[in-house]
């Protein structure tokens, strides 16, 4: 591969129309479920906090580090297998990771018992992504991978809001009601419910199939050749990385701090707040992917240079308003500026994953997904919730979180902003070469 084709110019093996709308779909599912067990945390971690009575500091690093340090390690391997094993098989196995960490989750009595815990959720979710795009790619062709991997941007998004609106419901419903099993705390009981139904999804997976791989060179290409190759892209990867890794950033700043703001500062409880935002999150994550999938699709073909991009510079500029959701005046405000920072971040993340499918060649596909997950785990999941913390004690502790949340998400949006438009440049000048 010391002069590889494009991944435009391999020939691509057209996929059997046969079956592929129904792995599509329990690809979608599985993400949903990787999405909901890690997404699950979330709404209840006030609670939580209050029960074993957690710091906001030791909820940041169960949120943050407990996820991003171990799938940091992990990513390259995983994109490495993704790129030459079974598929099916590996996605089957992190299935069963996050079902581990999710009923682990409900019986952890410490610190270190939760962080051991959201850590095996986190490994499952985060790095399922790798192998399900990856997957996904196979099942179209070039002009119609955007659209493709919509369904599993919706997954996504659906599996989150699910944890959103049952997760909170659910806190309601088992505040008066007996627990699932004897001595249940109501969000151990909640938990429980999410790791069962983990378990008959994963169970679904086993009638998962890996489908024929596209656009390979028919080399099995070895990690320093790949990381090489990567590499000879750095200047269209780079800034990509950049862009999306700010955007997640944002993202994962305002999925996890987002309840604590709504209970500090706006005086609402999980069960009162659970349902509505459950209802932003699969709003902003439908129109997002749909904006996203479609401007990827449509940049792709037209005549612009670089123009599978151009949706991801145009979320990224409207995500800036949306940053300053934390401080509205009210709790309209506040969903209304929330719902469009996390619609812009599903486009630009659908986007970014459209780009790789389509710019990077499938020999090296996996590495490339991997590193991307290493530098988003470091530095969008691993390092936002501890910032923001840092942040606010900085000025004026736990109620001034609202204010370090605005300023984390509005700073990271401009960012992405100029990232995403260095990375057009790039692959305008690729597309020109």
């Amino acid at each position: 591969m010391s002069h590889p084709a494009s991944a435009a110019t391999l020939t691509p093996v057209v996929p059997e129309r046969r079956g592929h709308l129904f792995t599509l779909a329990l690809l979608a599912v599985t993400i949903a479920s990787a999405s909901a067990m890690r997404i699950v945390f979330s709404p209840l971690q006030e609670i939580v906090a209050q029960d074993l009575r957690f710091t906001d500091l030791q909820i940041s690093l169960i949120q943050g580090v407990a996820a991003s340090l171990p799938v940091a390690l992990l990513s390259i391997p995983i994109g490495r297998m993704t790129d030459r094993g079974n598929r099916a098989r590996l996605l089957l196995t992190l299935s069963v990771l996050w079902t581990a960490g999710a009923l682990l989750t409900v019986f952890a009595v410490d610190f270190w018992q939760m962080f051991f815990a959201r850590t095996l959720a986190s490994i499952g979710a985060m790095c399922a992504l790798t192998v399900a795009i990856s997957m996904a790619a196979d099942l179209t062709t070039a002009d119609t991978r955007g659209r493709s991997l919509l369904a599993l941007a919706l997954g996504n998004t659906v599996g989150a809001a699910a944890a959103f609106a049952l997760g909170g419901g659910l806190l309601g419903v088992y505040a008066h009601a007996p627990p699932m099993l004897s001595g249940l705390a109501p969000w151990r009981s909640v938990f429980f419910i999410f790791a069962m139904a983990s378990v008959v999804l994963t169970i679904a997976l086993l009638t998962l199939r890996d489908p024929p791989r596209q656009e390979t060179s028919g080399t099995d290409t070895a990690l320093r050749t790949a990381l090489r190759e990567l590499w000879r892209r750095r200047a269209l990867l780079a800034p990509l990385f950049l862009g999306q890794v700010t955007v997640i950033m944002a993202d994962t700043a305002a999925s996890i701090w987002a309840a604590p703001v709504l209970s500090r500062n706006y005086g609402l409880q999980p069960d009162e707040f659970a349902g509505w935002m459950g209802l932003v999150m699969i709003a902003a994550g439908v129109l997002g992917a749909a904006f996203g999938g479609l401007s990827a699709d449509f940049g792709h073909k037209s005549r612009l240079k670089g123009g599978i991009l151009i949706g991801a510079v145009i979320a990224a500029l409207l995500s800036i308003p949306g940053a300053f959701f934390p401080i509205m005046p009210d709790a309209t405000g506040f969903a209304l500026m929330l719902a469009l920072l996390l619609t812009c971040g599903a486009a630009t993340g659908l986007v970014t994953a459209a780009a790789i499918a389509v710019l990077v060649p499938n020999d090296i596909r996996g590495v490339c997904l991997g590193a991307f997950i290493v530098i988003g785990a470091i530095i969008g999941f691993g390092l936002a919730p501890v910032l923001v913390t840092a942040i606010s004690d900085a000025i004026g502790g736990a109620e001034s979180v609202r204010y370090a949340l605005a300023g984390t998400g509005a700073v990271t949006s401009v960012l992405a902003a100029i990232a995403f438009l260095l990375a057009m440049r790039a692959a305008a000048r690729d597309a020109g070469a």
